[in-house]
């Protein structure tokens, strides 16, 4: 057995070794603090871009201005008249029943009025009486006068039969009244159209007992003027500067589906009713033809005139609280900017603003809770330049 010949590790070699050994594990050890600080900072960074919220944002709507309104409304006659009796008596006979076309001073019916021919006769007799007496005073006061300038009477009785005279003149001017009266009230015993029209109500027959003067209850008839019709319809507060006198509107009934009839503002009752909100206006519409019907029912649309463009957001993006009415929007430096709004229009699913946003605000669509001026926010879609790649806030349809 030979002995071994390995060279014996110098001491500077053992210390050579630990050097690189210690190196080596320095190294390690280094190479894994800084890994795990990279990945804390990149872990940090991580939940930090988490905590910012994400929104989806969209720019303010606009509508056209040539937008339109629409409107239930009833139709009514241009002209309506109720027809009561003047007299009492009994219906003796009527000529026009309903649906009958009448012209103006046409008679409809007549009365029987037995005690106003008798209270004319009586009115008659006693004018007839009056004048008579007033002819002999006047043939009386002629004759003491011729006799005045032989004293055979005295002035004071021609003052007195001259007094007398006046008197019985006065007399036949009253009766004279009274029998004109009861005349022009007899010439109500025919009862007469008071314009061309249709009769659209007929509320009498032969023997009916008339009350004369009343003008309660039903009337007697009803003609309407039918070749021009109204049209009320009650608009909301909101739409009125929107629609002016003159406006055009088109017009739908149920019964000529598919037709449209032309028609007119004329008038505004240029007041809100209290319990409504709306304020009555008036159209006109020509029916010539007599196709369109009074009393029936409508659907008007109007067209709106707009002086300015209307902004319209997503009603979604209302806040309501202790700061009033406001929307949240995303500034340049994607921070939450809150911003004043009023309302327009409610449109149900968009609001319409009036004021407190331009059309390049992008509005949250949706709010978070608890969301304040200031907060950094993401937005959700958006492109290089901040905008959302899509969006709601295309032109919407007319109204």
């Amino acid at each position: 057995m030979q002995p071994d010949k390995t060279p014996p590790v110098s001491p500077r070699k053992i210390r050579l070794y630990g050097t690189v050994a210690i190196g080596v594990l320095a190294a390690v050890v280094t190479t894994g603090i800084i890994t795990r600080s990279n990945g804390d900072v990149k872990l940090r960074e991580w939940t930090d871009a988490q905590a910012v919220p994400s929104v989806a944002v969209t720019l303010p709507g606009t509508k056209p201005l040539n937008a339109t309104l629409d409107l239930p409304g009833r139709l009514e006659a241009y002209s309506r008249a109720p027809i009561f009796a003047r007299v009492s008596g009994y219906l003796k006979s009527w000529k026009f029943d309903i649906g009958a076309q009448v012209k103006a001073g046409e008679q409809l019916a007549e009365i029987d009025a037995p005690d106003l021919d008798q209270q004319l006769l009586q009115a008659r007799a006693d004018l007839t009486n009056a004048q008579a007496a007033a002819k002999l005073s006047a043939a009386t006061l002629t004759r003491r006068k011729t006799l005045l300038a032989s004293n055979f009477v005295s002035q004071q009785e021609i003052d007195e039969r001259s007094a007398d005279l006046a008197s019985k003149e006065a007399q036949v001017n009253s009766m004279t009244a009274n029998v004109q009266r009861l005349e022009a009230l007899a010439s109500y015993k025919n009862v007469t159209a008071p314009f061309d029209g249709v009769v659209t109500e007929r509320n009498t027959d032969v023997g009916a007992l008339i009350n004369g003067g009343t003008g309660s209850g039903a009337a007697m008839f009803v003609v309407s003027d039918v070749k021009k019709l109204r049209l009320y319809v009650n608009v909301p507060q909101s739409y009125l500067p929107g629609i002016r006198i003159g406006a055009k509107a088109t017009v739908t009934v149920p019964e000529y589906a598919g037709r449209t009839f032309p028609a007119t503002v004329e008038a505004s009752a240029q007041s809100v009713d209290i319990s409504s909100g709306t304020t009555r206006m008036q159209l006109a519409i020509e029916n010539p033809n007599n196709e369109l019907r009074p009393g029936a029912y409508a659907n008007v649309k109007l067209a709106l005139t707009r002086d300015v463009q209307p902004l319209s957001i997503p009603a979604s993006a209302l806040i309501f609280n202790n700061s009033g009415l406001r929307v949240a929007t995303v500034s340049p430096g994607d921070k939450v900017l809150f911003k004043n709004v009023t309302i327009a229009r409610d449109l149900g699913r968009e609001i319409e603003i009036a004021t407190g946003l331009s059309a390049d605000d992008r509005i949250i669509i949706t709010p978070l809770d608890g969301i304040a001026d200031g907060d950094a926010v993401r937005i959700a879609g958006a492109g290089k330049d901040g905008t959302p790649r899509t969006s709601s806030n295309a032109t919407t349809k007319t109204e």
